[in-house]
């Protein structure tokens, strides 16, 4: 059973997400949260799986639970999902870096959200290319100054390429398909890059390849 505490200072989605969510055999809401204090008291005592996060919310925003969460060694099993708007991107960028696994928008459709959850749950990241894209090529800017490329010299050839198509939003089996290689030697490439690169999850990948240079705004 996948467990999901929903927060988000609106009532009314909460109460949405909470129904379509507790509807599906292998998810279970386990708490609802309307403001940033609250959701990290309501996390630190359910021990959820996801997260659901929205971004603007009172008493210590989504970013800020984020942060807190992400940082505190007892909720490494937590997964966080953004759900925000395009407007909010400039949030949505500093929520990925204070470790974020993926983001939605609110108006996305039900069957998007659930498989979310799943995913999250898994231990993936959420990385729908077209979202991605969209969201990271209008951040990209503002993520922070760029990189230092040094970080990427643990990296063997091979791995820049397989970095660089991860940042493109690509899955396991389409870099493999890229790059002549089955998707378990793209999965196991992509595993050794997290960890030479000390990355939480894919999502993390994407923006060093932004914030390196190895994928540019504009790619297509």
């Amino acid at each position: 059973m996948i467990r999901v505490v929903v927060a988000d200072d609106q009532q009314l989605i909460r109460a949405g997400f909470h129904a379509l969510l507790d509807s599906e055999p292998d998810i279970e809401v386990v708490g609802e949260a309307g403001a940033g204090s609250e959701t990290l008291a309501v996390v630190r005592s359910t021990r959820p799986d996801v997260v659901l996060m929205d971004i603007r919310m009172p008493d210590g925003d989504g970013l800020w639970a984020t942060e807190q969460i992400v940082g505190d060694p007892s909720l490494a099993g937590t997964r966080i999902v953004v759900v925000t708007t395009f407007e909010l991107d400039e949030y949505v960028a500093q929520a990925i870096r204070a470790g974020a696994s993926g983001f939605l928008v609110k108006d996305t459709e039900p069957v998007e959200l659930i498989r979310a959850v799943r995913v999250a749950a898994a231990g993936e990241a959420l990385l729908s290319p077209g979202v991605t894209r969209r969201l990271l090529e209008r951040v990209a800017g503002g993520l922070r100054d760029p990189a230092d490329t040094a970080v990427l010299d643990v990296l063997t050839d091979r791995e820049r390429d397989v970095l660089t198509l991860v940042g493109q939003g690509l899955t396991n089996a389409e870099i493999g398909a890229r790059l002549f290689l089955s998707p378990l030697t793209a999965k196991t490439h992509v595993s050794r890059i997290m960890t030479k690169l000390g990355s939480r999850d894919r999502v993390h990948l994407v923006v060093v390849a932004y914030e390196t240079g190895l994928v540019q705004p504009g790619w297509r």
